[in-house]
């Protein structure tokens, strides 16, 4: 693809970056940014530099949050002794859209998958024993995606946790075997969530 300047070619390129966006999107967005007026630019760039510089993960829980602590994990009507394990952020949006789940979160901020190099201690998995440990912990549901790498993580994890006293639950399979959780609709999810079974009967199942 030739371009007629070096600075178009720079924003295309990385804006490329971006995945799921190939060069002619790319192209696509930054022309249409060029027929905005500067300010609307701006706004984009300052929110985008704001994001990148101030936002926070949550001491508890590791979801994303513009303070130390949480809305959800500050919320004394949520009940903490109920821990619900997701990959990131969209995971929680999800199930938070459902309205059906009154427990807390623990964000791993991935699944393991040695293909790509991702190991259980890149992930958030040490501050959840320490919380499981910690005796205040009645219940830890597995709400990973159904896909291989979903599924070694919801193992690895339950191996770590299976001589501590707390139950062990997992989604009901509501959601297809493949599918990431932040696509499913908000029923087949809220379903799936209240009617989650126990992780050790799921895994027998299989």
């Amino acid at each position: 693809m030739e371009f007629p300047s070096k600075l178009l070619e720079k924003a295309v390129e990385e804006v490329s970056q971006l995945p799921g966006i190939g060069k002619r999107t790319a192209l696509r967005l930054v022309l249409h940014l060029l027929k905005q007026a500067p300010d609307q630019t701006n706004h984009l760039t300052q929110a985008l530099l704001q994001m990148r510089n101030d936002i926070k993960f949550c001491k508890k829980c590791h979801t994303i949050s513009d303070v130390e602590i949480c809305q959800i994990c500050a919320n004394p009507l949520r009940d903490a002794s109920i821990i619900c394990v997701v990959e990131d952020i969209r995971d929680v949006m999800a199930l938070e859209n459902t309205q059906l789940y009154k427990g807390t979160y623990h964000v791993l901020g991935g699944k393991i998958s040695p293909i790509d190099g991702v190991g259980p201690s890149q992930l958030n998995i040490s501050t959840l024993l320490e919380k499981v440990k910690s005796g205040t912990v009645k219940e830890v549901i597995f709400a990973l995606s159904s896909t291989m790498d979903g599924d070694t993580t919801n193992f690895y994890i339950y191996k770590q946790l299976k001589d501590f006293q707390v139950l062990t639950s997992t989604i009901a399979r509501g959601i297809a075997v493949g599918d990431e959780l932040e696509y499913a609709d908000e029923v087949t999810l809220g379903r799936s969530l209240m009617h989650r079974i126990p992780f050790e009967s799921a895994f027998k199942s299989v």
